[in-house]
């Protein structure tokens, strides 16, 4: 959906590139006010479908970080079983312990490298997210301040052929 939403945005800018310049003014232009304002509501349409994305993103990070502590949970609890079996000797209780300690510390380190990974994965997707949707806005300010500025021109090139004409007369 995001080059959905990209492709209506460089459709628009394009559009506006291309357009007719004003009569007098390089940098302002006539475009079709309907194919713009339907171009608009087709990326208003699409941007909560981004937003969504996001979301589940975020929601399929979180399932991520609690199948991680599970299994790290998991893994703790066996390697308790495990050193409460192992519990014959004090050399190899000793030993027990340590291996149960290493897989802790090692089922921990990937819990944390996991959720490291997972945060970062999903702090680029809502960067990114976040950039189409500010560059659609920018676009739509931009646009919209370029139409107005045209309009106001025109209105007032009107106005003052009007008031030529009355006082010719």
């Amino acid at each position: 959906m995001a080059s959905d939403v990209l492709h209506l945005i460089d459709m628009l800018y394009e559009m506006i590139d291309e357009a007719k310049g004003s009569a007098f003014s390089s940098d302002k232009c006539v475009v079709s006010r309907n194919e713009v304002l339907d171009m608009l509501g087709e990326i208003r349409a699409q941007l909560p479908t981004e937003l969504q994305k996001a979301q589940q993103l975020i929601r399929a990070r979180d399932e991520y970080v609690e199948a991680a502590k599970r299994e790290a949970d998991n893994i703790r609890r066996k390697a308790e079983l495990d050193a409460k079996t192992i519990v014959s000797e004090s050399r190899i209780t000793q030993e027990a312990r340590e291996k149960g300690h290493d897989i802790l510390r090692r089922a921990e380190e990937r819990a944390q490298s996991m959720l490291q990974v997972t945060n970062e994965y999903t702090e680029d997707a809502l960067r990114r997210t976040e950039e189409a949707i500010q560059m659609a806005l920018t676009e739509m300010q931009e646009s919209r301040a370029k139409y107005r500025a045209a309009s106001n021109e025109r209105l007032q090139e009107i106005r003052r052929r009007m008031e030529e004409d009355n006082s010719s007369r």
